[in-house]
Order: structure tokens, then sequence, then C-alpha cells
């Protein structure tokens, strides 16, 4: 079931705690990064007061180069597999992929706690469960930063002050506990002139800071990076001298969840006088839903189905799609390869890929750029044209962040281990004691308490849960080892024919090879494979009261073959006997 209303209200107001009882300041609070520490994505955070959970975030990661086949990968949520009656919500920060694409998944897992999110985050979750077919089973509540009324999650309360970032209603959250005040940031950035007009609430953070703050975990992304991360609307200006000074088609891809660089493409299409076309499942339902729900402004007239494109004239067009990350099954990349249904590249197209590459994805983007540049497109990417800008904090918006929120305690969040370091350091040069500074990693236990300070005390089990196709946690390292071995290496098929009471051979054995050699022209080396497998075959028939036992026969033929392939050629290929009994 989905409610669109804020939780009801309760007497406490923001700038309360709740009364501990007896005792109560003796209780840790304990953090339980269950991604998103030592990575970028899949970011969730367990708070951990008592009995009472609350999680920040359910996101996931793109696969590397490294996980063949692999489609995502979420969070491992074992550490909570014994406490799920204890979860008493899960809030999210803002609408994101690496924030909210693992929910389809781990609400399930989780018994279906409730969601409170934004009300745009909410329409962004909305369309990922009702293509899981979940919707239904699930319970959303909007989270509004602009009312003084937090949610109860049993000891602790929870509320939301808004931030920037490169999407609409980004949020971080606030959690009251009895032994004080923790400040999830979420990802954001200050930006004073937002697509949206709304800027990040300064006094809301002052105010906490003034009331104090006991953890801040913060956004790691960019502290390398020195000064501010440039407004949004750097990327109108840049879509302005595209559109002005192109003839034909414009392809802009982009995340199907940046809403506000979507409006910033519709907006400079209607100033042209051009239409917009959506490309992209999830381009389509994502725009549909920021429509209805009134945070996407598109002019009457102005969208035309894809299906009618090609009767458009190309210098009143304007294509949004997905793709900007090289995903394979994206609109671009079928673009690029020139099998996509409906769009093929035409002399004269400009295609911007408003986006920045995703780490492990730089090759598959290159590949793109690469393959519309041969079909005649103009491209233009960021380094050739402000196309996009991040929607992270640089290192002098962290220092605001810390300056305004004074925190007691850091937890550094968001990013890979230097990025962790390096924010560590910097708030240790805003006046925070080292001791007061956690640089942990996914699955660290981190517990706080204001008498006792800040620190890893234990390990959970955590690590990479893999998605492949409809298979959640059925891809592990073994089989990701094999699928690396046939991509190197290759597969070779060994079928032996014997009788099925006294094991003599009667056929073969016959050698297949795959991704291996060419066995035509690997005539000699594929027959001296298959005369040492038969020797070794004959050599334990002969054996006195030798069994059939096919297990050990088969390792028996593994072992050889694959010690005399090394031999030959230095190379492991994978050997999968198969034996036929008759």
């Amino acid at each position: 079931m989905t409610t669109r209303q804020p939780a009801q209200p309760t007497q406490q107001t923001r700038s309360s705690r709740p009364s501990g009882g007896g005792g109560s300041r003796n209780l840790p609070l304990r953090f339980v990064p269950l991604g998103g520490l030592g990575e970028i994505g899949k970011n969730m955070m367990v708070i951990e007061y008592g009995q009472d959970i609350v999680i920040v975030d359910g996101g996931l990661m793109f696969p590397d180069d490294q996980m063949l086949g692999v489609d995502l990968v979420i969070p491992d949520i074992t550490y909570l597999a014994d406490k799920m009656d204890r979860i008493r919500g899960v809030f999210i920060t803002h609408g994101h992929e690496d924030h909210i694409g693992a929910l389809p998944y781990l609400l399930p897992q989780l018994g279906f706690p409730t969601v409170y999110a934004t009300r745009l985050t909410i329409g962004l979750i909305t369309v990922k469960l009702r293509e899981r077919r979940i919707l239904d089973r699930a319970n959303l509540v909007e989270l509004d930063p602009d009312t003084d009324t937090p949610i109860q999650a049993g000891r602790m309360n929870v509320s939301a002050l808004r931030v920037n970032h490169s999407i609409p209603d980004a949020v971080a959250v606030v959690v009251r506990t009895p032994v004080g005040t923790v400040v999830h940031t979420g990802d954001y950035k200050f930006d004073f002139t937002p697509v949206d007009g709304l800027r990040a609430d300064l006094g809301g953070l002052a105010r906490l800071g003034e009331e104090g703050v006991f953890v801040l975990c913060g956004d790691s992304t960019r502290v390398d990076n020195p000064g501010y991360t440039p407004s949004e609307q750097v990327i109108s200006q840049t879509f302005e001298e595209i559109f002005h000074h192109s003839g034909g088609r414009i392809l802009i891809a982009t995340f199907a969840s940046l809403i506000s660089r979507v409006q910033q493409a519709v907006d400079c299409g209607v100033k042209y006088g051009r239409q917009v076309a959506l490309v992209g499942r999830s381009m389509v339902n994502n725009v549909q839903m920021a429509i209805e729900l009134g945070y996407l402004a598109v002019p009457v007239g102005t969208l035309v189905r894809a299906e009618d494109i090609n009767t458009i004239p190309a210098d009143r067009l304007v294509i949004l799609c997905t793709g900007s990350q090289g995903e394979p099954t994206s609109a671009l990349t079928k673009i690029a390869n020139g099998d996509h249904w409906l769009v093929q590249i035409q002399p004269g197209d400009t295609v911007v890929l408003s986006s920045t590459p995703i780490v492990g994805n730089e090759r598959a983007v290159s590949r793109n750029i690469d393959s519309l540049m041969r079909q005649g497109a103009r491209v233009l990417y960021q380094g050739l044209a402000q196309v996009h800008v991040s929607g992270h904090a640089s290192r002098e918006e962290l220092k605001l962040m810390l300056a305004l929120t004074r925190p007691q305690y850091v937890i550094p969040v968001h990013g890979e281990y230097r990025m962790l370091a390096h924010h560590a350091d910097l708030a240790v040069s805003m006046g925070i004691a080292r001791e007061n500074v956690v640089v942990a990693q996914d699955g660290d236990i981190i517990e706080a308490t204001p008498d006792t300070g800040i620190a890893i005390v234990d390990h959970a089990p955590c690590g990479n849960v893999y998605v492949d196709g409809t298979g959640v946690g059925d891809v592990g390292q073994v089989v990701l080892r094999d699928r690396r071995m046939l991509s190197s290496d290759g597969v070779i098929v060994v079928v032996m024919t014997v009788d099925a009471e006294t094991g003599e051979p009667l056929a073969g054995p016959d050698l297949i090879s795959r991704g291996f050699v060419y066995e035509r022209e690997s005539e000699q080396l594929m027959e001296a494979a298959r005369a040492r497998v038969a020797q070794a075959f004959n050599k334990h028939s002969q054996q006195p009261g030798h069994s059939a036992d096919w297990g050990y026969l088969k390792n028996k033929i593994r072992d050889t073959l694959s010690e005399f392939i090394y031999e030959q050629n230095k190379r492991r290929p994978m050997i999968l006997p198969l034996i036929v009994e008759v």
C-alpha cells in the first residue's frame, strides 16, 4: 500500500530530544554501514539504539569489469537477518540509484518495513516497486522537510532537512536519540541558484549546531576538489550554447532520475522551438511520474511520442534518453551500436553525454563515444564542454557543513577509502579531535557514547550480493571466477562413452573446444590432448579391482588434461568431463 501523507504527528518538536529514562545514556549508539564506505555506490547505513533500528538509504552499485554477467550489486544485509522486528523504518535521502536502487530487492528480505522519503523520491521508488510487482506490499510514507513534526522510531525520532543535490527533493536525515543527535547529510552541495529554486536549509543546520550534534555522517565524494562545486545553472548556459549552434537533432543522454537536468533540456527545447521525445523505459516512466507530481513543467504539445520522431524535422527535435554510463541494454548504447529499433544516428546529429562516468564505466562510455562519432555524430561530453556538474560538495562546502553543525564525532561516509581518510583530515583541520573521527569501511560496527568516545568495536558479515537477471544472491565469487576463466581461457568439454557395468571405454574421448582454440587450426594439439586423456583413462581401468567411480574418474580426466594444456601453452581453460553410460 502506498501512502503519500506524513506520519501522524507526535508531541515532540524539532528542537526536542526523546527522554531516555533511567540509565539510557549508558547505552551506546551503534552505526553499521552495510554499503557506501570504501566504495562509490550501494549506500546503506544502520543506526541502532537499544532495541530500535533505523536505516538510512538502500542503494545499488553498478558492476565493474570483473563482475561478468552481473546486472547489479546490492548490500549484504546478513547483519539484519535476526533483527527485522527491531527495524522502525527506512529513511531515504534522495532518489538516485545508489540510494534507492536496491529497495526492490531488500524490502522483501526485510519484511517490508515502512519507507520514509520526500514526495519525488517516493515517486521514483514507486516506479521501481511497480516494475518488480511488489508495490502493493510496500508502505511508503512522505517525509516532509518543511514540517517540524518528526517521525517517531521507537526511542529515536527522525526528521529531514532540505539540502541541494543534482536531483530535487534531496534531504539530510536527522536522528535524535537519548544520547544525542545524528545528522546524516546524504549527498549534498550548497547551491544558491538551484533549478527548482529550493535552497538548502542552512538555518536548520545552524540550529542543530547550536543544540549540539553528537555524530555527523558526512558525504565525502568530492573532498579532493578544492573550492566550491558549480551550480546546476551552469548546465543551462551550456545547453543554451549547444541548442543555439546545432542545426540537426540533439540527443541528450542522462540519468533517468536526474529530473532537474530533464527540466533544463525541456526549457531549452521550448525556447528554441524544439519538441522533445523520450527514449528508454526508465526515462519515460520517471518523466511521466515527475510531471504528474508537479516536479516537471512541460508545456502542452512539447512532448511527442518516440514513434513519431522520424516525422519531425531534425532542427525541431530533442531526444532525451538513458545510457550516459554505457549500460549494455540502455537506449544510447543500442543507438551507438546501430541496433536501436527506432533511433539511428544521422549526419548532423549532436549527442550530449550529460554525466560523468562512474568508476568502472569509463571504457563502456568511451566505446559509445567512438561508435557515435564513426556514424557522423558530434559528441559532447565532460571535458569538451561543461555538460555536467557534480551534485557533491567540494572541500570548502564540506568545511561549511562542519562549521554549521559543529559535531562532537564525525564518520565520513559515501566514498572510496582515500576520500573518507581525506575527509577525516579535513575534520581534524576544523578543530575536531583526531580520536573523535572514525574512518570505517563496510561492515564495521561503530559505537559512540558521550563519555567513552567513538570507536570501531567489531565487524559484521558484509559483502556484495549480485543480481543477475531475476536471480538475487545466486551468483557468488565461485561463479564469477568461473566466468572470468571462461572469458579468458575458454572451455574444453571431454565426452567419453563407457560400459555401465564394466566401466570399459566404448567410444572417445572426444574433445570439444569453445573459446580455447579453433580445433581445425590446432588439430595436433587437440589430438595430443585426446591421447593424454585416453592414456589416463586406460591406466585407471587396467588397475586390479578398479570400480566405476565416475566422480573420481572425472577429477582424474580434469587434472590430467589441465596439466597437459598448461604444459603446452600456459593457459587454463575450464575442463568439463562428461561420461555417458550405455
